[in-house]
């Protein structure tokens, strides 16, 4: 037979009551305001007042001030246990209520019935009987109905099912809990604490925590990744802590987590990004499925505020640096001025309303996988307007002589994030130009003669001291330079409003973009 779970109950005279006591036992899971068991209640303190002699009846009540009016309501003598903690109810597994568990002296059950049903009711009063060697109670059950269901356990509504979970030995959270006073401000506590970014978060109770660990297939005590500069560990546990104080929704969980693991590859250099003075952030490109399913913002306002995917998740990215890695301003970080993409930036390439193919199938994933691209961004969004040009050669070349001033207008630079609107990329398409020729003719117009990108008198630049002594050759002065490397530097994606003649470009760090394909989607 099935042993059922020990526990101590204080009932409401003040008396313990502990199960199994060592006699046969009936349990009754009770809450004030389910009909159901205000029908059953009556029937509960009749075995009490017949069978108490050689049967434990216990009552157990999941609500501290509803037990109260219950014991009132019935005039109960029968023992009304305290369990608004839930930890008995949820040991039992209970989904319903009224639950009623008939036990042997040992703990074994041997009888359980839920909700009201007039016949459970007879069998079990009949073996009540037996033990006791008393008559059966005579009931009229014509006034009974024959069944009616009943009402939902307290411990499976939601965010008191997590936290019983939470609470329950074999909890998968590890983190360290701090405790709060309880005449402490807890957002307050938490900006005290340094682990906010400046703006209030959500404090992340074990409750929060588990529902967030629901978003992902992956154990909560999975090595995400070490995190710079601290070479902290963080599992799929602290990333979820960090997402629910960002605001994610559990099925955000994933995205952020393989942004996460994007910045700590060896090729994006999250300790560089981080603790450059030029004050670089992670922008976080989404592509695939998961944008539709998750709700991200690829349309109007794409790169602004607004939705609460793009917003949280880049937030997310950021706590998760901060707060296991340590990258807090005035530490490592030393970025000279900052930038608002310091608390956030993410957002979903518009793929549908793109004519060429998406970021991640350019990198070599499937169409249909989910991926994320962390690009270490210094500067931008930087608007960049052209709302007359009608061909693709005269709106890219407006397009690459902005993209020209990025950092500095002499001086090279390294990939760019080139945001095209909807309205240029449709003038780029009548005339049915590829993303390669879209990059080939941005090289183009921002090649420029060493000699003019050399640092004068009146302006900054390339300094003539690094082609030696003598400085550079007529021929190295003659020779041409782009501002690009190559095309492969320049990373198209298609995102904002269908009205306006605005794409931006964000420019980047020394560090490289990383794509990573989102796994463990439940």
């Amino acid at each position: 037979m099935l042993q059922l779970p020990s526990f101590t109950l204080t009932d409401h005279l003040g008396a313990a009551r502990a199960f199994p006591s060592g006699r046969p036992s009936l349990l009754a899971f009770v809450k004030e305001d389910c009909p159901t068991c205000d029908l059953s209640l009556p029937l509960v303190q009749v075995a009490h007042e017949v069978f108490g002699e050689a049967v434990d009846v216990l009552v157990i009540g999941q609500e501290a001030e509803g037990n109260a009016v219950l014991v009132e309501r019935h005039a109960l003598t029968a023992p009304m246990l305290d369990d608004s903690a839930l930890q008995v109810s949820y040991a039992y597994d209970l989904d319903t209520v009224p639950t009623l568990i008939f036990a042997g002296p040992d703990g074994d059950e041997r009888r359980r019935f839920i909700g009201f049903g007039a016949g459970d009711w007879k069998a079990l009063f009949a073996e009540l009987a037996g033990i006791a060697g008393v008559g059966t109670p005579a009931f009229n059950w014509d006034d009974y109905p024959e069944s009616l269901p009943g009402c939902g356990s307290r411990s499976v509504e939601p965010g008191i099912a997590e936290r019983l979970a939470a609470e329950a030995e074999g909890s998968p959270l590890r983190a360290r809990r701090i405790d709060v006073g309880t005449g402490d401000d807890l957002h307050e506590f938490l900006f005290d604490q340094g682990l906010t970014d400046g703006l209030p978060v959500v404090p992340p109770t074990p409750e929060r925590v588990m529902r967030m660990l629901e978003g992902t297939g992956r154990d909560a005590q999975d090595l995400v990744a070490v995190i710079p500069p601290n070479m902290a560990p963080a599992t799929v546990e602290k990333v979820a802590i960090n997402a629910v104080m960002a605001g994610c929704r559990p099925e955000y969980l994933p995205v952020v987590i393989t942004a996460v693991e994007a910045c700590v590859s060896e090729e994006f250099n999250a300790h560089g990004v981080w603790a450059t003075t030029m004050g670089a952030a992670p922008a976080v490109v989404v592509n695939g499925p998961i944008r539709h399913h998750i709700g991200m913002n690829m349309r109007l306002g794409a790169l602004g505020q607004g939705n609460r995917a793009n917003a949280s998740i880049g937030r997310a990215l950021r706590l998760v640096m901060r707060n296991v890695g340590g990258a807090k301003p005035g530490g490592t970080e030393r970025s000279t001025l900052g930038t608002p993409m310091k608390y956030t930036l993410s957002f979903a390439e518009w793929e549908e309303r793109s004519p060429w193919e998406p970021m991640h199938v350019e990198k070599g994933f499937e169409p249909d996988d989910s991926v994320v691209t962390v690009f270490p961004a210094t500067s931008g969004p930087q608007l960049m307007v052209d709302q007359t040009a009608r061909t693709a050669r005269a709106l890219t070349g407006s397009l690459g002589l902005t993209m020209a001033a990025v950092g500095h207008p002499r001086t090279p630079t390294g990939h760019v994030l080139f945001v095209v609107c909807p309205e240029h990329a449709d003038t780029i398409w009548r005339d049915r130009w590829s993303k390669k020729q879209v990059r080939e003719y941005i090289l183009e117009v921002t090649n420029m003669p060493l000699r003019d990108r050399l640092a004068t008198p009146d302006a900054g630049g390339i300094e003539p001291s690094q082609f030696g002594s003598a400085g550079p050759t007529e021929e190295q002065l003659s020779k041409m330079y782009s501002k690009f490397q190559g095309p492969e530097f320049i990373h198209m994606v298609v995102a904002g409003s269908e009205a306006g003649k605005f794409s931006a470009v964000l420019g980047g760090w020394a560090s490289a973009p990383v794509s990573r394909k989102i796994e463990n989607i439940p």
